[in-house]
């Protein structure tokens, strides 16, 4: 199993964040078997490009809400890091208050 579980959808409220906001969180390590993706559906030519994280950020986007962590963005740079055999990877982790 590569992801705790895969999920379709935010269940955790709006935040908010600009990618500029997102920036100012320093990333941190996370394991992928701890991480609930918010979509069902990956393209597979995001995450074969080789020049896909060259407009976004460099880290995923997680966000951390009653004791889960939801992966929000960066679901390509995650399945690299599971198909590369790695189970944890460097993401930024907004905590959201219940």
């Amino acid at each position: 199993m590569i992801f705790k579980l895969v999920g379709d959808g935010r269940p955790y409220p709006e935040h908010g964040l600009s990618n500029r906001e997102w920036a100012q969180i320093p990333p941190r390590q996370v394991r992928l078997d701890t991480l609930i993706t918010t979509k069902a559906v990956l393209d597979l030519h995001s995450l074969l490009a080789k020049d896909s994280t060259f407009y976004g950020d460099l880290f995923p986007h997680v966000v951390q809400w009653n004791g889960d962590l939801y992966l929000e963005d960066g679901l390509h740079r995650a399945l690299r890091a599971a198909l590369h055999q790695r189970s944890v990877l460097h993401a930024r982790v907004l905590e959201l208050a219940h």
